[in-house]
């Protein structure tokens, strides 16, 4: 499993443990991601996400994932919300 946020793409960054003497270990620093079932209503189904924290609460503050994805970037998005987001928008 990818630890990437399928909304907004978001992924691990990498850095340094810094002890007290300055010696640097190399870490990793992991996103926030939830298993979250949303509820299309265009599309009349739940559908199971990896969502990051802050992505979660960005869908909550638009009004549902209807919503969001009309107003989200293709860039962001992983391949399996991309098909998603086109059957909700060709939907009348």
């Amino acid at each position: 499993m990818s630890k990437r946020c399928e909304l907004t793409g978001k992924s691990p960054l990498k850095g340094h443990n810094v002890s007290h003497s300055n010696n640097k270990t190399k870490r990793r620093f992991l996103p926030n991601l939830k298993k979250v079932t949303f509820k299309s209503e265009k599309l009349n189904k739940n559908i199971r996400l990896s969502v990051s924290n802050s992505a979660l609460r960005t869908v909550d503050f638009k009004g549902g994932l209807d919503k969001f994805l009309k107003t989200a970037k293709n860039k962001n998005l992983s391949k399996r919300v991309k098909k998603i987001k086109i059957s909700i928008v060709s939907k009348p």
